[in-house]
């Protein structure tokens, strides 16, 4: 089969995904009262950017979580991770230090803006003390506010944490087919993208949030096994 012809199913198995659980959502209106399931993978997708000849939104960004052994990370914590604070000091912020796809974002619009100046140390480090998270603040807010507008679904994958999980499969795999890293374009993204301003060209090339597995070629088998994840998964 042709990457095109995988790409059709894996966009028509997220439409499928979507009518199983009532519909995308945006982190804006989310929170943990929901009855997220434990363990599984999330997609992103660009707000207002359909595929060539179709109205299906292109995927932009995947994730997964809990990909070592031993990891108590759920889906709910990872996605609250890049969605930000609702509350407390950094209220309508974030910490981008604990979420590369926030991070990313925000090199992007500091690109975009040309803010380097006021935030030098964007991206530096694994933490951050206080004094710096407030001055970093007005920044996270703006990214908090573009990734609590993009819709995403989730589906249902509950194996035990580790490399070899299926969701690591199907994480992988999955950028692997979207990403238009180094080679020919399918469904590209559009010019008001605000990945095309990243400073990462692995975002720029491949029209995704993600750097690792970009440059990969998938294994098309993954679907079969998607495909079973959304017949297991309904809403919340």
């Amino acid at each position: 089969m042709s990457r095109a012809s995988d790409l059709d199913r894996f966009y028509d198995l997220l439409d499928r995904l979507e009518a199983n659980v009532g519909g995308k959502r945006r982190l804006a209106e989310c929170t943990g009262r929901m009855d997220w399931p434990e363990r599984g993978v999330y997609f992103f997708f660009a707000s207002g950017g359909a595929r060539e000849a179709t109205d299906q939104l292109r995927v932009t960004r995947v994730g997964t979580h809990a990909v070592s052994t031993g990891s108590g990370t759920s889906l709910w914590t990872r996605l609250r991770a890049h969605r930000g604070a609702n509350r407390g000091s950094y209220e309508g912020g974030g910490n981008h230090r604990g979420s590369v796809f926030r991070r990313h974002v925000g090199w992007a619009m500091i690109e975009r803006d040309e803010l380097g100046d006021e935030y030098p140390r964007w991206g530096e480090g694994s933490t951050a003390d206080r004094e710096r998270r407030l001055a970093e603040l007005a920044h996270e807010r703006r990214v908090s506010e573009y990734i609590r507008a993009l819709p995403f679904l989730w589906v249902h994958i509950g194996d035990e944490p580790g490399p070899e999980s299926d969701r690591a499969y199907v994480e992988r795999n999955a950028i692997a087919l979207v990403s238009n890293f180094e080679r020919d374009s399918v469904d590209p993204r559009s010019d008001e993208w605000l990945g095309r301003e990243s400073p990462r060209n692995e975002i720029t090339d491949s029209g995704l949030w993600n750097i690792a597995h970009v440059d990969e070629r998938h294994e098309a088998g993954f679907l079969d096994r998607l495909a079973d994840a959304v017949d297991g998964t309904s809403g919340l």
